[in-house]
């Protein structure tokens, strides 16, 4: 039985941080559903490797009609934080203890969710302070999973480990 995976991107993502755990969601079995703030935009990867049609608008979905969220990194996840909607979103999906993938710097929207106290987690380097500041138990790894619900890898080199254990627990 497929899950629904809410994927929350817009423009500048990081390339290969959609493209692949995408690919190996669906191959699985899953669907992927990206969100943005425009329906039937295309948003355009930092690499300018890969161009994505965005699905649904933020205002056009409910957290209650997807099984599990992904965040991609590069400069998406800084840009969507500054929108409260997409904030209120991650947040239901670690309040209500849904699986959570983020990459590189995907868990910016956690931060600001205020969603990584007291978690075991790991991100860019260049977030790193920001995760600590924000509760986090900040390891350098390729992969960290958290109570069964977080993943969270640090940069594209960790993609095979991120949808490893991605789709574990999916």
């Amino acid at each position: 039985m497929g899950k629904n995976i809410a994927t929350l991107i817009t423009d500048m993502f990081e390339d290969v941080e959609y493209t692949e755990p995408a690919k190996a969601f669906k191959e699985a079995g899953h669907s992927v559903t990206t969100i943005e703030k425009e329906a039937g935009k295309t948003v355009k990867g930092k690499q300018g490797e890969a161009n994505v049609t965005i699905d649904k608008s933020i205002e056009d979905v409910n957290p209650e009609e997807y099984d599990a969220l992904f965040i991609p990194g590069g400069f998406s996840p800084d840009q969507l934080r500054a929108d409260e909607r997409f904030v209120t979103f991650t947040k239901e999906f670690m309040n209500k203890k849904k699986p959570v993938f983020a990459i590189c710097h995907g868990p910016q929207l956690l931060i600001t969710a205020k969603a990584l106290e007291d978690r075991q987690a790991t991100g860019y380097k260049s977030i790193k302070v920001d995760m600590e500041y924000a509760g986090a138990d900040y390891k350098d790894q390729e992969v960290v999973v958290c109570s069964d619900q977080l993943v969270t890898s640090r940069t594209p080199d960790d993609i095979p480990a991120f949808i490893r254990e991605s789709l574990k627990l999916l």
